[in-house]
């Protein structure tokens, strides 16, 4: 180890900063942020780092480094490009055992700065003692998704209480399976979902002895259209922590993946006549989980409220008390024109767009064809491929132009993905003449002559047809 971390406590202390540019103003502002005040050293320094050391007391010195810039600080940063200068600092500084930091050059350096996640309290620091920062920067980009951003709240929630269970439970191993409990559990969970006085009261309680019978929870989270990239941070957050996981048709199986391994799963997909579990049969069983005191994961394609039936599972959630939380997902219509280069709007093309859904509850395609005809506006059918013929034929029945380009998004986002183009007069024609498999995705509108300048995706491209 060429390195010991140590977290340093910089509060209303002086920080010598030897250097007025850009990395200069980098590291100064992480120093300010720990509170340190700034001795800024520099024949010309930018405007910004001047207003930052003096905000917090500091100094700011418009002339060359001189030894006696030394004096009282706890710290030292050469951030000059004259490497001649930043040697003699570094020399110096550590004559004096004042720890220096030398920008881009780690052999004269006695301290380093770290990548660092902050969720204050709770700071996370990654190094590689100055051989590789590109990818200490990385990995920590990769720890941010795994911790929430609220997970400094709490850290305060349990700083608040800390001396209280303290003295509650004497000894270190019931402290430890104490804080653990509260750290996995709902307390935490409750945090992160953004409901804090009913944290705080779920720690009050716990520490007070009061054990009521504690009901589960129901996670109802969008997978997004297919691609696991699309996940949101709270959805794999949630997903890798649920006991049960019911999920439906449309979530891709690299999705299904991600759930924690050893979590119990109940497939509850629908497709045209073919239901696994009927709807009230899914609404049922989300509650009798969740009274069983299961953590539930309700995992639905695209985004839940969206022709996902998730106003219909919290409705029956919320009539038998069950606590639940809604992660949106990216919604098919979203993701899949995004992977096949069809923007939804255009200032030149279409300055509105809706989303229908391909059949009603009934099996009909009973829509509002005459709202559907503008030419400003782009139309995006969900479920639309048993319907397709009968839809370009109202569309052009109600007045849409024959003419007006459309196509067909099939496993949209996913490697699997293909396009296929044409127009309301064609399209059901082209895509009878493939074998076509759900789930698709039906683009209307003038937008779609746009695919052809701007499909960016692999798939997209590899299998355009």
């Amino acid at each position: 180890m060429d390195f010991l971390p140590l977290f340093h406590k910089l509060q209303d202390r002086h920080v010598l900063v030897v250097g007025g540019g850009e990395i200069a103003l980098r590291k100064s502002r992480l120093l300010s942020e720990a509170g340190a005040r700034l001795r800024v050293v520099a024949p010309d320094i930018r405007a910004e780092l001047i207003e930052m050391a003096k905000a917090n007391q500091g100094e700011v010195l418009l002339r060359d480094y001189q030894p006696a810039d030394l004096q009282g600080v706890v710290l030292v940063i050469a951030a000059t490009d004259d490497e001649p200068l930043n040697a003699v600092i570094s020399q110096q500084a550590q004559a004096l055992f004042i720890p220096v930091n030398v920008v881009d050059a780690p052999k004269l350096c006695s301290v380093i700065f770290p990548a660092i996640v902050d969720r204050s309290p709770l700071i996370v620091a990654v190094t590689s003692g100055g051989d590789a920062p590109v990818l200490a920067r990385l990995i920590r980009a990769k720890i941010e998704t795994w911790i929430p951003a609220t997970c400094g709240q709490l850290a305060g929630l349990a700083k608040r209480f800390r001396a209280q269970v303290k003295a509650l439970f004497p000894d270190v191993q019931q402290r430890r399976v104490f804080w653990e409990d509260v750290f996995q559990g709902q307390v935490a969970e409750s945090v992160f979902a953004g409901k804090q006085q009913e944290a705080q009261r779920l720690l009050e309680e716990k520490i007070a002895g009061i054990a009521p019978r504690m009901l589960g929870e129901v996670y109802l989270v969008g997978a997004g259209p297919g691609d696991p990239d699309l996940l949101t941070f709270r959805a794999l957050r949630l997903m890798q922590q649920a006991d049960v996981v019911l999920y439906d048709r449309l979530v891709a199986p690299a999705i299904i993946d991600l759930c924690r391994r050893d979590a119990e799963r109940i497939y509850v997909g629908k497709q045209r006549a073919d239901h696994a579990l009927p709807q009230d049969q899914i609404n049922q069983r989300l509650v009798t989980l969740a009274l069983e005191g299961k953590r539930v994961l309700r995992l639905k394609g695209g985004d839940p409220f969206i022709f996902g039936r998730g106003g219909e599972e919290i409705e029956e959630l919320a009539a038998h008390g069950i606590p639940f939380q809604v992660v949106p997902g990216i919604t098919a219509a979203s993701g899949c024109a995004a992977y096949a280069g069809i923007p939804l709007t255009h200032r030149d093309h279409a300055q509105s767009v809706r989303f229908v859904t391909g059949h009603l509850k009934d099996g009909s395609t009973n829509l509002p064809w005459t709202e559907l005809t503008s030419s400003s506006q782009t139309i995006v059918f969900y479920m639309g491929l048993v319907g397709l013929p009968m839809i370009c034929e109202q569309l052009i029945a109600h007045g849409r132009a024959a003419t007006t380009p459309a196509a067909l998004i099939q496993q949209g986002t996913t490697q699997n993905q293909r396009v296929i183009t044409g127009t309301l007069a064609d399209l059901a024609a082209r895509v009878a003449e493939h074998e076509v498999r759900a789930p698709t995705l039906v683009i209307v509108g003038e937008v779609v002559q746009l695919r052809e300048k701007l499909a960016w995706f692999e798939g997209a491209q590899a299998r355009a047809t």
